[in-house]
């Protein structure tokens, strides 16, 4: 074999070798982008719920009950109301 061929040989090794890590490269890219769109769709599915539950913790029925029950606070009645009549 002559110079020439073994150096275009060389040449056509070097450049199937770049072709698989290239391949290889990809397909790693790959994977993780698949990976990255499934966790997308999870944290999208999460912030979703956290809205709803948001919405439905700032309701004022929701408001009103908490109060009455954890805080035990009770509506303003006539009765208890004292009005102060000010002037200057």
């Amino acid at each position: 074999m002559n110079r020439a061929t073994l150096s275009l040989l060389a040449l056509l090794l070097i450049c199937a070798l770049s072709l698989v890590a290239s391949q290889q490269r990809t397909r790693k890219l790959f994977v993780a982008l698949e990976r990255a769109q499934i966790e997308e769709r999870k944290l999208n599915q999460e912030w979703l719920r956290l809205e709803f539950e948001q919405r439905n913790l700032s309701k004022s029925a929701r408001i009103r009950d908490v109060a009455r029950t954890q805080l035990k606070m009770i509506p303003i009645s006539q009765e208890k109301t004292l009005f102060i009549k000010g002037g200057l």
